[in-house]
């Protein structure tokens, strides 16, 4: 099990489908920055402008936005990402069954 396996005119190839918890770490980081960039774009926000991202709710996503902050902080133009209640434009979300509430606001 953990595997998924495909044979075609005689060659065989299997893919490891184990969800490691670094895997997993990351789909929340690429979800984090896909909602937080929707965020951007629905509260009429340049893309050169910079950020101050807010997160409360799920302890899960809100410790992997800290721990990942830099990473988060690149793609989206974020001066900080901070564990607070959430200022500026809010929205809530399900990340990955997780519940959070984002804030942006412009720096």
């Amino acid at each position: 099990d953990g595997f998924y396996t495909v044979s075609d005119r005689g060659i065989t190839v299997a893919i490891d489908t184990t969800l490691t918890k670094e895997l997993v770490e990351e789909g929340f980081v690429r979800e984090l920055i896909s909602k937080i960039q929707t965020m951007r774009k629905e509260a009429g926000f340049n893309v050169t402008d910079h950020i101050n991202v807010t997160v409360e709710g799920s302890k899960k996503v809100t410790d992997i936005a800290l721990s990942k902050k830099a990473d988060i902080a690149g793609d989206i133009l974020a001066d900080g990402i901070t564990a607070a209640k959430p200022a500026g434009y809010t929205k809530d979300w399900d990340i990955n069954g997780e519940k959070v509430t984002i804030g942006v606001e412009k720096v």
